[in-house]
């Protein structure tokens, strides 16, 4: 027979951020047991509020299967005594459980040996649940976890009730720990406003009952509901919300009960910029702005009335009868907190940009590395390298160069202090209000672009010069002063910084010799920075590996096979290969993937890998491109050396101006020389007796395994 199974942990009220974590934990965890316990069952639903975390387990075995397994004895020669069970027998029965005269003896590749067929009866799945339920609320994860009381449970937030049934049967479990010690009933509790228990009969009437007392416990439904509320909000008054999946999600797990209403914010505030008005609502409130249809998205927009409606949405978890003074309440907090932003924008339009920049000078980087002012000037020298370094236009530079001089002068400013994510766009829209050049505040507002997976890159060339410069300089610092990132400790986000780099280069199709330029820079810090006695080629090194590693993980985050990944940016490739050029990886990465794609890539690697084979016991140099002064033709006997040694000279050009696509097909084009070279009826014995003829013929592999190397490293592509 099979029955649902229902587990609630009732709490305080939880974080949302652990309510989502917690039940993708508490699905794997009980999925994974359940597999281990022998116990099938249908399907496995984990919910959540606030105030519980649910598991319903449908069509669950109410028994264990028996177990029937195989033992494995001594060797018949030491368990048999004249044919009958001798004392290692009889103890290998006994600990079996079985008789004697049931052990068989059969063959096994070590000689005879004695078996037991052992059968061990289920237990109840009553009787597992118990000693598994602890378990599970014990494995939980969290950030921040806490004790009450004088226990010494530990948990996101105190658990107050269990639930615990299968089917109409009661689970008893004690979490002793706990104080006071919580133990497993049928009690559940409603709304935290209705105030009021409520019993839980049978498992399968879990859902129905909370939604009785005003819980809404079902998490899908409850997504449902708020976008659904959400979307006809905003189509009512011909808007479109501006909600993110993160805040979403948030906004699932803060309530039991949902209810989808808006309120208003004064007309005088839409005067404010729009995005300090969207951070306040979002970050600060969890509210939902409500942007105009077609609005025109200008990150250096100095107020909200283009952009924003003055209504907006919250999701309430209060019952209906207390609407109205849910969003009266709402509306004067939201209102307390865009007045203070607005004294903050009124402060700081009393001092120029210039003097906050001045400010930089009092407030220190990181020990040893001076004031922000410093830093500023390190960016400036780094962008200037830049410049140089991409031959970038003169209009571009000095729009990048002036921008480069203000760039951190708004974190000094009161908005900044109060609204840390607003840094960069507040300091570009200060800098546009003053009369500064359009393109340098928004270099301004876009250096902190991408701030993480998913973000935007910089719009403009002087913007992403700009990115380039502060992600470059604080790597430099950083490591100069002799902090890496390690394991999951990276607290200046450098490994973020690395992945920006790569991603801007990319994005703008900018050759730019990493390499290069972390040289130059290494000699720059090094007098800099004296007491940190830096070492040019140590630092560079570390530097290049972090690079590398970047580039990797983005290479695969977005979506390229691991082995190609390697083939391009693997140990295999030096450094100086990689990153003199970011660019050119992808270029490959991509072609490689197309070549799969086309079911083209094998033939070339058939190619490649057939020749390095032989070329390994060569002695040519891995630089060597072209077969001219490293085989001569004079030494060939058959007309198959003559037709792969045209097929080289025709890859020769192509593999030194890095033509990759017509590389790739040359390569492909050479299998038809490579073939009669080794199988046709003019092929040749490589390894030939005369020791010149024999290194000729490794050099003309050598050249074809050194022109495929240009595009890839073939030997960590799979078949």
């Amino acid at each position: 027979m099979s029955s649902t199974f229902l587990l609630e942990i009732g709490t305080e009220e939880l974080p949302a951020e652990f309510v989502h974590s917690a039940l993708k934990q508490l699905q794997q965890m009980v999925v994974s047991d359940l597999k281990d316990l022998r116990l099938s069952h249908g399907r496995v639903r984990v919910s959540g509020t606030p105030r519980r975390l649910a598991v319903q387990v449908e069509a669950l075995m109410d028994r264990q299967p028996d177990l029937e397994e195989e033992r494995k004895g001594p060797p018949v020669k030491q368990a048999l005594v004249d044919g009958q069970p001798g004392p290692a027998a009889l103890g290998f029965a006994k600990r079996c459980g079985v008789d004697p005269a049931e052990l068989q003896a059969r063959d096994t590749p070590k000689g005879p040996c004695l078996f037991a067929r052992v059968r061990t009866p289920g237990d109840a799945t009553t009787t597992l649940l118990k000693e598994r339920i602890p378990a599970w609320i014990n494995g939980l994860q969290g950030r921040r976890f806490m004790r009450w009381g004088d226990g010494d449970q530990r948990f996101s937030r105190p658990v107050r009730w269990l639930v615990s049934l299968v089917g109409s049967e009661l689970i008893p479990v004690t979490l002793s720990a706990a104080q006071p010690a919580v133990q497993s009933g049928r009690l559940s509790r409603s709304h935290r406003l209705r105030d009021s228990t409520l019993e839980i009969a049978h498992a399968d009437d879990y859902v129905d009952a909370l939604a009785k007392a005003g819980v809404m416990v079902d998490r899908s439904q409850r997504e449902q509901l708020i976008r659904s509320a959400l979307d006809q909000e905003a189509s009512a008054c011909s808007a479109s919300v501006d909600c993110p999946e993160d805040l979403f999600e948030e906004l699932v797990d803060l309530v039991e009960a949902p209810r989808v209403l808006s309120g208003e914010i004064a007309d005088c505030y839409l005067d404010l910029p729009p995005e300090v008005i969207v951070t306040v609502m979002q970050s600060h409130q969890r509210y939902v702005p409500l942007k105009r249809e077609n609005a025109h998205e200008d990150p250096l927009a100095l107020q909200a009335r283009d952009v924003l409606l003055s209504k907006f949405l919250l999701v309430s978890n209060g019952l209906d009868r207390a609407d109205a003074t849910i969003v009266r309440g709402n509306e004067r907090v939201l209102g307390a907190r865009l007045a203070d932003a607005e004294f903050f924008l009124n402060v700081d339009r009393k001092s120029p940009s210039e003097t906050r920049r001045d400010g930089l000078d009092r407030v220190t980087f990181a020990k040893g590395l001076g004031s922000l002012r410093d830093r500023c000037d390190r960016i400036a020298w780094m962008t200037e390298r830049l410049i140089e370094s991409l031959s970038i236009p003169p209009d571009i530079a000095t729009h990048a160069k002036r921008a480069a001089h203000f760039c951190k002068h708004d974190l000094v400013s009161q908005m900044v202090g109060e609204f840390p994510e607003l840094q960069g766009l507040i300091g570009g829209k200060y800098l546009l209000e003053e009369g500064e050049d359009r393109h340098v505040a928004l270099a301004v507002a876009e250096h902190y672009q991408p701030r993480g997976a998913g973000d935007a890159l910089p719009s403009s060339d002087a913007g992403a010069l700009l990115a380039l410069s502060e992600r470059l300089e604080l790597l430099l610092s950083i490591y100069a002063k002799g902090d890496r990132p390690s394991g999951s400790s990276d607290p200046y986000a450098l490994r973020r910084a690395g992945n920006g780099i790569v991603q801007i280069l990319w994005d703008r199709g900018w050759r730019l010799s990493l390499q290069s330029l972390l040289s130059d820079a290494a000699k720059y810090w090094a007098e800099r920075f004296p007491s940190f006695a830096v070492q040019p080629e140590a630092f560079v090194a570390d530097l290049s590996l972090l690079l590398r590693q970047r580039m990797v993980s983005q290479f695969e985050e977005d979506g390229f096979p691991a082995d190609l990944v390697q083939a391009v940016a693997g140990e295999s490739v030096g450094d100086e290969r990689l990153l003199s050029d970011p660019v050119d990886a992808r270029e490959r990465l991509v072609l490689l993937h197309q070549l799969r794609g086309d079911q083209r890539l094998q033939a070339v690697q058939a190619v490649v890998q057939r020749a390095a084979k032989l070329a390994e016991k060569g002695d040519l140099g891995s630089d060597q491109l072209s077969p001219k002064g490293v085989v001569k033709a004079d030494l060939f006997e058959s007309e198959s050396e003559a037709s792969l040694l045209q097929s080289l000279d025709d890859l020769s050009p192509l593999a030194q101006s890095r033509n990759y696509i017509q590389l790739a097909e040359g390569l492909q084009g050479a299998a038809k020389a490579l073939e009669a070279f080794f199988d046709g009826p003019q092929s040749v014995m490589v390894m030939a007796d005369n020791p010149d003829v024999r290194r000729n013929r490794l050099n003309l592999l050598g050249v074809l395994k050194n022109q495929a190397s240009v595009l890839a490293q073939f030997d960590c592509i799979q078949s």
